[in-house]
């Protein structure tokens, strides 16, 4: 007979280990070990740690181990432990007192930026939930004024703001909150454009832009006019799909407002809402191109373009010098001017 051959299974090495791992086998060791006072059956253990050694030993006892009047395995010790407070300081607006905050919202989605109309569904549902998140943040009795810039689209991210902060203040127990109603402030408007009616929202520009470059383009009038160069240039990169609020901000164009104007403003728009009312929050829809004009101006960098509804904070520190702007989680302290002694907008077509 010829011996069988060994098959492939019976040639392979055995890897069973009716074995405990040795991590186990030593813990196992310990807890049969009879029992001795604390620390002293790993006293003369080179293989512990010493650290591990005290920790044990102090664990058998019945007080608990406290660290800056903190028990030790808590969440609170553990936060005491690792913070270092050179490193990780207060936040200048948890420790300031605060006067009143001012949020610059930006309008909701729009049906489009060619003419004054309204919001979408989904920019009148953004609006809502804004105003709904707005309502965490209003204490009992507190009274807010709501505030808009003169267009559509703006009016009416105002108003679902309001119907948002009016729905959720009770369901968060804010007592009675007095919420203003909704009123134009012409210091939040949008950039303008200088056209040969007057100075024009950009987005109103557009409607006299589109029909005077018909004209041009059908008759062959000659050569265009600045301002229509200028706003062609504009919408040239908003069609393009680039950011032309970035060129505003970056490139001087002689028929726009400057960005600085629009700065100006917003401060006088915040200044005066403050002197006028005794509110503690105001809430301002308006446009994205000032918006952003002013984070820039505070944060010395452009922040970036806020998103449909998305807010810059402004908090008046008590006294009036200073405030604190809030975007993107960036703060920055900066210091209220005197519009008065600011030198006036020397260009009389864009006059405040």
């Amino acid at each position: 007979m010829t011996p069988e051959k060994p098959t492939a299974t019976s040639s392979l090495p055995r890897t069973e280990r009716p074995d405990a791992p040795a991590y186990l086998t030593r813990h196992q060791a310990r807890r049969a070990a009879p029992a001795t006072a604390p620390g002293e059956q790993e006293e003369h253990d080179e293989s512990v740690p010493l650290y591990l050694r005290q920790f044990r030993g102090r664990g058998t006892g019945t007080d608990p181990v406290l660290h800056d009047g903190n028990v030790v395995g808590t969440s609170r010790a553990w936060a005491e432990v690792t913070r270092t407070k050179e490193i990780v300081p207060e936040r200048r607006d948890q420790l300031a007192d605060i006067d009143c905050d001012i949020y610059l919202v930006r309008h909701g989605e729009t049906q489009g930026y060619s003419s004054e109309s309204g919001l979408t569904p989904l920019g009148s549902w953004q609006a809502h939930r804004r105003g709904q998140e707005l309502a965490r943040r209003v204490t009992d009795r507190m009274k807010v004024e709501m505030l808009c810039a003169p267009t559509n689209r703006a009016r009416q991210t105002g108003e679902h703001l309001r119907r948002g902060l009016l729905d959720n203040v009770e369901l968060y127990g804010r007592g009675t909150p007095d919420i203003g109603h909704l009123h134009d402030d012409r210091n939040f408007r949008n950039f303008e454009v200088a056209t040969p009616e007057g100075p024009r929202d950009v987005t109103s520009a557009f409607r006299t832009y589109h029909r005077e470059m018909e004209k041009y383009e059908r008759v062959g009038l000659g050569e265009r006019p600045g301002w229509l160069v200028d706003v062609d240039r504009f919408w040239g990169i908003q069609q393009g799909g680039g950011d032309p609020i970035t060129h505003w901000l970056t490139m001087p164009m002689m028929y726009f407002e400057p960005p600085v104007s629009c700065v100006r403003r917003f401060w006088r728009g915040i200044l005066e809402a403050r002197a006028s009312t005794q509110a503690r929050a105001i809430v301002v829809a308006t446009h994205s191109g000032p918006i952003r004009a002013f984070a820039t101006s505070a944060m010395g960098y452009d922040p970036g373009e806020p998103f449909n509804t998305e807010f810059v904070r402004v908090r008046v520190v008590a006294g009036g010098t200073t405030a604190l702007v809030l975007y993107r989680n960036r703060v920055q302290e900066v210091v209220i001017p005197d519009l008065e002694a600011l030198p006036p907008n020397s260009d009389p077509r864009f006059q405040e």
